[in-house]
């Protein structure tokens, strides 16, 4: 890390891969306009771990981030950082993954994924948000890791995952997949602990990453459990920390 920048601890995914633990996320109901420079000044802080979708729109954003970070020395090169992007699910189809990974890294600039997930274990004729129903098609589970697999191989995808897999679906997948998942990422918080997610994961040693660990709160579908909860205002202010930073452990 550089001068003034905050040494963040990674976990060795499955892979061999090391995944630095909190990661800079870019998934939101509004862009803000200077997101490339809150980016790179979050890497300046020491974050190493930036998160993105196809869904989010904001792979342009994070790879002209990842590029002008390296431009001015906030990390040594692209290899300092770690990048996650996400298959969506009109994508979410044989032979339709690694084009999109394709896609995914061109809107990118970047040769290869640090970590590419499958965002929802659901598949779509069409991509637009809200989802319409009427265009949801049987989720081809096999078919599309087989596609995650091929992103794999070709080193396109130093790890390969998934994201809002529930228990049973991560049973189900373990025991079709030739290249196990290393993560799978779940919305998890003290409201939403995820113990049957964790302990199928723990059981095969991937790894659980928490999205909206804060709640989500001020998104659309957020809660205030987290940062409107009188007994963890009470343990941060005992340790002299705001409510994220002793909910996150810094």
């Amino acid at each position: 890390a550089g001068a003034g920048a905050t040494a963040i601890p990674s976990v060795i995914l499955n892979t061999g891969h090391a995944m630095p633990v909190l990661g800079f996320g870019t998934g939101s109901p509004s862009k803000p306009a200077d997101l490339a420079n809150i980016i790179v000044h979050a890497v300046r802080l020491g974050y190493r771990h930036l998160d993105t979708a196809s869904m989010y729109r904001t792979e342009p954003t994070v790879g002209a981030a990842v590029a002008e970070s390296v431009r001015a020395g906030a990390v040594p090169s692209r290899t300092d950082l770690f990048v996650t992007s996400k298959l969506w699910i009109s994508d979410a189809r044989p032979g339709r993954v690694v084009p999109a990974l394709r896609e995914s890294l061109a809107r990118l600039g970047l040769a290869y994924l640090d970590l590419f997930l499958v965002h929802w274990p659901v598949a779509a004729t069409a991509g637009g948000l809200p989802v319409d129903k009427s265009t949801l098609v049987e989720f081809d589970m096999e078919g599309v890791w087989r596609g995650m697999e091929d992103c794999h191989r070709l080193g396109l995808a130093r790890s390969v995952g998934v994201s809002n897999f529930s228990a049973a679906k991560m049973e189900r997948l373990l025991a079709l997949a030739a290249v196990p998942p290393a993560v799978n990422q779940v919305e998890m918080n003290v409201g939403w602990r995820q113990e049957k997610v964790r302990e199928v994961c723990a059981r095969h040693g991937v790894v659980v990453a928490a999205y909206s660990p804060l709640g989500a709160y001020g998104g659309f579908w957020g809660s205030d459990a987290v940062m409107e909860s009188g007994v963890l205002h009470d343990v941060a202010a005992a340790r002299g920390k705001t409510v994220a930073q002793n909910y996150l452990n810094f």
